[in-house]
């Protein structure tokens, strides 16, 4: 069903109540089982705990919870909405754990923004947890946030909104290299967009080999001879743009093989022309993407949107259900750049033979994705030497 053909009706009432709730995974229909689910049985587990903390992980679910938090300042398109009003894409990103990948996840938006106080607030309530999905916080404050988390917790800690959509992106790349015949380590790309999944797909399309990449924010291209650069875009200065490229999205896009759109600003189709022959084209922002699919197809081999109503669906729920999946399953300390890159892998793996010019990634909704992701990301993990 595409999105015109939902109703606010439809909307506000799949909300109503929220989107979750806790079922026992012990049935309680005697005097019996009172006793062994809570007292007095209850008291033995806690004393065995209290005596081998690492019992926690067998005796409790906290190993296998995952805390869906956000600070609500940086939520879909809507910017700084504040917690309460995250807090039902919060309970929906649980619902998508739960879907994909079997997980058990709260949502916890916090009434503040400052970081340290974050960080302050998650190390305090770390026993009650087994990993961390940040989510829609603003950039740049989410790098730091990150940072500072996967410093101070002893378990997998991601920004979906960062590696999740960095994750997804390059999977579509392989995905429409596959589709065209192309080497991904021939091609330059241009990113619009220097917030939190410009910098992270950034990243990640250096990791797998990529030609050259070129970024830019509200102010252009972002290179070594700008001035007051924040560390993020300076960062990004030194190791991006080996073409050497300064000006505008004009300049950028002249003779590149792949656009990636990652912000609100929107692209003439006339830019699209002065594209390499037979583009790639990504126009991610939602709802409205940076160029409309049916004027990009004009001239670009592959085009997609984050859209569900348009071929080619770049959705991030491909890749976070099973990262997080993999991690818990191989008991993983950390989420490494190896154990991203595998999951991207394994995303395109399950229908590399199915792929098309309008399938370069399998459906959102395709049982296999999480479970492959998973498998992936648990062996890059081992590989890693991140294994508790």
């Amino acid at each position: 069903m595409s999105q015109a053909q939902v109703s606010d009706d439809d909307i506000y009432g799949g909300h109503e109540g929220g989107k979750l709730s806790v079922s026992a995974t012990r049935p309680i229909t005697q005097a019996r089982d009172l006793s062994i689910a809570y007292t007095p049985g209850v008291a033995k587990v806690s004393r065995a705990i209290e005596q081998e903390p690492a019992l926690a992980k067998r005796y409790t679910w906290a190993d296998r919870l995952v805390a869906v938090v956000s600070d609500g300042s940086a939520v879909l398109g809507l910017g700084d909405i504040g917690a309460s009003a995250s807090l039902p894409v919060m309970e929906g990103k649980s619902v998508l754990f739960k879907t994909f990948a079997g997980l058990d996840s709260i949502p916890l938006v916090l009434d503040t923004s400052d970081v340290d106080e974050i960080v302050e607030t998650l190390v305090r309530m770390r026993p009650s947890f087994g990993a961390v999905n940040l989510e829609d916080v603003s950039a740049p404050r989410c790098f730091e946030l990150e940072d500072k988390l996967k410093e101070a917790l002893d378990c997998p800690v991601m920004h979906d909104d960062q590696h999740g959509t960095a994750i997804v992106v390059l999977a579509a790349l392989r995905g429409a290299n596959l589709v065209t015949g192309r080497d991904i380590a021939d091609q330059r790309v241009v990113i619009s967009g220097a917030g939190a999944a410009g910098v992270a797909c950034a990243k990640i399309l250096q990791a797998a080999g990529v030609g050259d990449v070129t970024v830019l924010d509200s102010r252009g291209i972002i290179h070594t001879g700008r001035d007051n650069l924040n560390a993020i875009k300076a960062e990004l200065a030194e190791t991006t743009n080996q073409a050497g490229l300064s000006g505008g999205i004009d300049e950028a896009m002249a003779g590149a093989d792949v656009f990636i759109g990652l912000s609100s600003a929107t692209i003439d189709e006339n830019l699209l022309a002065t594209m390499a022959p037979e583009p790639v084209v990504f126009a991610l922002s939602n709802p409205d993407p940076e160029v409309h699919p049916e004027l990009a197809a004009k001239y670009a081999s592959v085009v997609a949107t984050g859209r569900s109503d348009f071929p080619n669906q770049i959705n991030n729920v491909l890749a976070f259900p099973g990262v997080f999946r993999g991690a818990l399953d191989a008991g993983a300390r950390a989420i490494t750049e190896n154990m991203k890159l595998a999951a991207a892998e394994a995303i395109v793996s399950v229908a590399a033979d199915e792929l098309s010019a309008d399938r370069i990634v399998p459906s959102p909704l395709d049982p296999r994705v999480a479970e492959e992701v998973a498998t992936a990301v648990a062996k890059a993990a081992e590989d890693d030497g991140v294994v508790a």
